[in-house]
């Protein structure tokens, strides 16, 4: 019997259930006060995948503007439990977040992963991300 997974937008109401899959999904275990501030913030956007109630996979981006640009989706991470890997997950949920920024106005998206992440990379041109000619370089600030 094959799972039915359903794709939709995070809300407040999902906070108990993020919180249960915690680093089990993201980098790390849920901070409550930061995930109700991100749930609450307009330009921050979660989709989830939930098999009934348990969320096994998601993607985030932030949706921001510049003065000289229009409105731009940047794509911050997707992760699916490794049981639904290699389901197509993934790209469903970068394909609904894309479509969802598209709605807001964004005119482009983006997101980066690692030279070795062959997953990700397959996961973004399956949803119909084209790498970018030119590779950059990451600098990273922190305390």
């Amino acid at each position: 019997m094959e799972n039915t997974i359903d794709i939709r937008q995070a809300t407040i109401h999902d906070l108990n259930a993020l919180e249960k899959v915690g680093d089990a999904l993201f980098d790390y275990s849920i901070k409550r006060d930061r995930a109700i501030e991100f749930l609450n913030d307009s330009r921050h956007h979660l989709f989830l995948a939930l098999d009934g109630s348990k969320v096994v996979g998601m993607a985030s981006g932030v949706h921001y503007v510049h003065p000289d640009k229009d409105p731009s989706l940047f794509i911050n991470e997707v992760s699916v439990l490794e049981e639904y890997q290699k389901q197509g997950i993934g790209k469903t949920l970068v394909k609904e977040i894309w479509t969802y920024a598209k709605t807001l106005g964004c005119k482009d998206a983006w997101v980066g992963t690692e030279t070795s992440n062959t997953a990700a990379q397959k996961c973004y041109m399956g949803a119909g991300g084209v790498p970018d000619d030119d590779p950059f370089i990451l600098f990273e600030f922190s305390e």
